[in-house]
């Protein structure tokens, strides 16, 4: 019987928050509103570590910055963005964890609140060729239209867009003789609860408490933070 490893992505695989550091990235080459946008980006981020994030609502705030611009724009910003951010917080720990699963043999799959378009090339560049993002709606010619395609993938959202994608290889989780399932936050305990092996990586306060209280193992790739 095969086995699936899942992993969330940002504070879990890179040490940073891909989608917030990408507005931040926005600001600093001057494509949108400097101030305006910093303070709106701030106050989701310090929503999400609060546990409080609506997140259709931060969505369509990021996936209607990302429509003000063509994709030809966007792919180059974000070959640059690569380039500057994403590049040099790849690090061997996680390169590690990831190998030491797919050598085994397991299905392996990034599961991300983020949406595909920020956290798809990441997934390339960490090796890992499936991922769940939160999915953009495209135009004729590819372009983002600012809307979102079902459901987020955050909290109860990752439960059914994995349940979803295994459905399509005609599988379940239950399938699986083996399901682990690494995350840093609280938000991602829906997904936790519903495999054989939760990991708690870098695991942020809440997770930490909820892990001990459940014996769940915590790993802290980055060093404890």
């Amino acid at each position: 019987m095969s086995n699936i490893a899942l992993f969330d992505l940002d504070h879990t695989l890179i040490p940073i928050d891909s989608d917030y550091e990408w507005g931040q990235f926005l600001c600093r080459i001057g494509a949108v509103d400097a101030e305006q946008f910093a303070r709106r980006n701030a106050d989701f981020f310090a929503q999400y570590q609060a546990g409080t994030l609506d997140p259709v609502e931060y969505l369509e705030f990021a996936l209607g910055t990302l429509s003000q611009f063509p994709r030809q724009q966007l792919d180059s910003m974000h070959a640059q963005f690569m380039q500057e951010v994403i590049d040099p917080v790849l690090l061997p720990a996680a390169r590690d964890l990831l190998q030491r699963h797919q050598e085994q043999g397991d299905l392996v799959a990034i599961i991300t609140a983020t949406n595909r378009f920020v956290t798809e090339p990441i997934a390339r560049a960490l090796g890992v060729p499936h991922l769940l993002a939160a999915e953009p709606e495209l135009n004729s010619a590819g372009d983002i239209t600012g809307k979102l395609i079902g459901v987020p993938t955050s909290g109860i959202g990752k439960v059914v867009h994995l349940q979803q994608w295994l459905a399509q290889q005609g599988k379940q989780l239950s399938d699986f003789g083996n399901s682990h399932f690494y995350s840093d936050s609280h938000n991602d305990i829906p997904l936790l609860e519903k495999v054989t092996h939760p990991v708690a990586t870098n695991p942020n306060a809440q997770l930490s408490a909820h892990a001990l209280a459940r014996g769940w193992p915590q790993l802290h790739l980055f060093g404890k933070q």
